[in-house]
């Protein structure tokens, strides 16, 4: 099956660095999104994400003409959905962008296409997906009810990138390839062999669906032990991290660092959509994803107590992204934090953020964005939420005489 040209569905944090790897391996790349902003600023061969060198990669396949981005579906060989799937009220998977995408290409399919979903979703939307598309297209046919061969295929392969690392890893990263049928599933691999150097292993969709869901919840639990472990180490005054350190030197022990939360859109989220498919038996992951949601409550409750003792305390907050050297702030503990600290009026806050220009509609004219040397001279009590590159690189002077509550471990 050849590829001529790809069209990705959402120029996000994934779609936009696959758009991208695509389009620099010579193969015609349409990118669609919703917002005519990111879709202008492409075109102009620029970036409204951070992440490490993808500007350049933009840059170079827009002059080329192998990149274009449009706010309509056109007509290609292939289409991959990479947009949102939060949740909505009681974590509830929210399935709109992805049945937004597929009323927007069904129009422009045609028989022998292929649609790859790459955003992670519960088991079972990919058969939703193609659902979508048949009730939009009746004159096609779609692997539906065990239908072998079709006009359309479709598949499920999740991204598995890790933020800061995205380009490198779409390239390197193993990729489980899940299709609606053994064909839809060889066609799809054929699709990400022109970039993936990784093995792309065969699976059907729900298992793949499963995986990527799997993955992230393992991490959730992992973390959500780590974090449960700091709150027993605060109440029994022992220094969490020296003591995760000497736990890890058992041959057989690999415990996570704990932090202020758990953010981003995968682990944040994906544990979430396995509980909505069977609560009665997602016992722990449920329990993990409770004592992670926690976290910020409890690390708001320590700024709180430690502002009671300064008459107009100033509180600087380092850092709003989900994790270091990013811009990203989908599902931020930090954000959380800053935003209940806000709500109480703990203090004169001051946030520092250098991977972001403004702050958040939530925080915007509460908190005051300002530079480190400037929070780090007026602080009373200096927060730290992301471990940035920037942060790690303060001299203890620098803080002398403020009261320090660490969330990531840098100055301990």
């Amino acid at each position: 099956m050849m590829f001529n040209t790809i069209s990705v569905i959402g120029l996000g944090y994934i779609g936009l660095p696959t758009a991208a790897i695509i389009a620099s391996r010579g193969i015609n790349v349409i990118g669609v999104d919703v917002s005519q902003s990111a879709v202008d600023t492409i075109n102009k061969g620029e970036v409204h994400i951070v992440e490490p060198d993808l500007d350049i990669v933009v840059r170079s396949v827009v002059q080329t003409g192998m990149l274009k981005a449009v706010t309509t579906p056109e007509p290609a060989d292939a289409f991959m959905i990479a947009v949102p799937t939060p949740f909505k009220g009681d974590h509830q998977p929210d399935l709109s962008y992805i049945e937004a995408a597929a009323k927007a290409i069904a129009s422009v399919l045609e028989k022998g296409n292929l649609v790859v979903l790459e955003s992670t979703s519960p088991v079972g939307t990919t058969e939703k997906l193609a659902g979508w598309l048949a009730d939009a297209r009746p004159d096609l046919t779609f692997p539906l009810n065990g239908a072998a061969s079709t006009d359309v295929n479709v598949a499920y392969c999740p991204e598995r990138v890790l933020p800061g690392y995205v380009l490198q890893e779409l390239v390197s990263n193993d990729r489980v390839v899940g299709g609606l049928s053994s064909e839809c599933a060889q066609k799809a691999v054929l699709l990400y062999e022109i970039f993936v150097k990784g093995e792309c292993l065969i699976s059907n969709a729900r298992t793949a669906e499963m995986a990527k869901l799997t993955e992230n919840s393992f991490r959730d639990v992992n973390i959500a032990f780590a974090n449960e472990l700091s709150l027993i180490c605060d109440t029994v005054q022992i220094n969490v991290w020296e003591l995760i350190k000497l736990a890890n030197r058992h041959p057989r022990v690999n415990i996570l660092k704990p932090g202020p939360g758990v953010g981003g859109h995968c682990i944040a989220v994906d544990p979430w959509f396995i509980v909505s498919s069977d609560p009665e038996n997602a016992k722990i992951i449920k329990t993990a994803r409770e004592v992670n949601d926690g976290k910020p409550h409890y690390v708001v409750d320590k700024v709180v107590k430690a502002a009671d003792r300064f008459k107009e305390p100033v509180i600087a907050c380092l850092g709003l992204s989900f994790k270091a050297n990013i811009d990203d702030m989908r599902e931020s503990p930090a954000v959380q934090i800053v935003e209940a600290l806000v709500e109480v009026e703990a203090g004169h806050l001051l946030v520092v953020e250098p991977n972001v220009k403004k702050l958040p509609d939530s925080l915007e004219g509460k908190a005051n964005k300002t530079n480190l040397t400037a929070a780090l001279l007026q602080a009373d009590i200096v927060l730290l939420l992301v471990d940035h590159k920037e942060f790690r690189k303060i001299q203890a002077e620098r803080l002398h005489g403020c009261v320090i509550i660490d969330t990531r471990g840098v100055w301990v």
